[in-house]
């Protein structure tokens, strides 16, 4: 009987690493712009309780991930550094991403070799599609994966934060 429960469990575990990204992955995301400060980025991290904030361009590509241990060191330089400092200062030249169509189990061994918490999910053009976390990781093996079956052609959702002010403040 043993065995033929861990059969049975070896038979899940290959079904649950052959998943598809795109059925795991979160798609309710917040971006930050590349050319935005590093004390904004803090601020959409405080108000929305996210702790990965994928980094877009002018053109909206993704360049990479901000992570909230990246931006808390980045805050913690003096007062000067940090007011001048911006998003795009902290993402690297080199950041892994992952296709919508690759396995869960290529994504784990992904983050696993470059110490990611989270990878930007692309689709087939190459835009934004989700992304992958180690907790969407954890929800799909515990059974239990947020992620929702959406109506065909539903892409993800995007939100960004602008400030309210203006900036400079001009009087």
């Amino acid at each position: 009987m043993d065995d033929e429960a861990n059969t049975q469990s070896a038979g899940s575990a290959q079904d649950l690493v052959a998943t598809p990204v795109r059925d795991v992955m979160s798609v309710a995301l917040v971006t930050v712009a590349d050319d935005e400060s590093v004390l904004m980025a803090w601020e959409i991290m405080q108000r929305t309780g996210f702790h990965h904030l994928p980094v877009m361009n002018s053109e909206g590509r993704c360049l990479g991930i901000l992570e909230r241990a990246e931006l808390a060191v980045a805050c913690a330089a003096p007062a000067t550094a940090v007011s001048e400092a911006r998003v795009l200062d902290l993402i690297s030249e080199q950041h892994p991403v992952i296709h919508d169509h690759a396995p869960v189990s290529r994504a784990a061994v992904l983050m696993t070799q470059v110490g990611a918490d989270a990878l930007p999910v692309l689709d087939a053009s190459g835009a934004l599609a989700g992304m992958l976390t180690a907790r969407d990781i954890v929800a799909l093996v515990a059974g239990q994966p947020k992620r929702r079956p959406g109506p065909a052609g539903a892409g993800p959702v995007h939100f960004s934060l602008e400030p309210v002010l203006p900036y400079p403040f001009d009087d």
